[in-house]
């Protein structure tokens, strides 16, 4: 694995790209990633640092084999932990998939689930367990699903304080991460 200081970022977009000019920043799930990146730019001591930045961009019709599945290894190699934006939009694509057998299946990074459809921490738990409504949205998404037994994952709504906490917490990062469980904040 390569220097795991970053944070990579999980989300949807429609295969294949969306033609328009507006193409990956027309889906829904990649506006909360833009989000992201616009708290950090507003705020340099916001905790994100994204995994994405860290090697070249690449086209939307780049070749999956040799271009775009190396890169996103390349991505996750570096980065401590998966941010997944998860709503009911989010879908399960190739590049979701893959985002999920290889940084959790291989490289056992912690991932921190957000949910943009909720805004409170009860939202997400009730009576120490994660409600139902929650628990839906993972089926969306088999890959995430299947391997969230092989590593910590933390399920908080769609809150700037929170997803900072999140950030900052060594509990979901690589290198010193709590034991495999479903976390959520009271």
């Amino acid at each position: 694995m390569g220097n795991a200081t970053r944070n990579y970022c999980a989300f949807y977009v429609s295969e294949p790209f969306n033609p328009s000019t507006l193409g990956a920043h027309a889906t829904r799930d990649f506006v909360y990633y833009n989000l992201l990146k616009s708290w950090k730019a507003k705020d340099n001591d916001f905790p994100f640092n994204n995994a994405h930045d860290s090697t070249y961009n690449v086209r939307d019709n780049s070749d999956w084999e040799s271009t775009l599945k190396p890169r996103l290894h390349e991505r996750l190699g570096n980065s401590k932990n998966i941010i997944f934006f998860l709503s009911s939009k989010t879908k399960s694509s190739k590049a979701v998939r893959e985002e999920f057998e290889y940084g959790m299946g291989n490289l056992g990074l912690p991932v921190i689930v957000v949910y943009p459809e909720l805004s409170e921490k009860y939202e997400i738990q009730e009576n120490n367990n994660i409600k139902n409504k929650v628990k839906e949205l993972w089926d969306f998404v088999p890959a995430f699903k299947s391997h969230m037994d092989s590593v910590p994952t933390l399920h908080i709504p769609m809150k700037k304080e929170l997803i900072k906490s999140a950030l900052l917490d060594k509990s979901f990062m690589v290198n010193s991460k709590a034991s495999v469980d479903k976390y959520y904040y009271l």
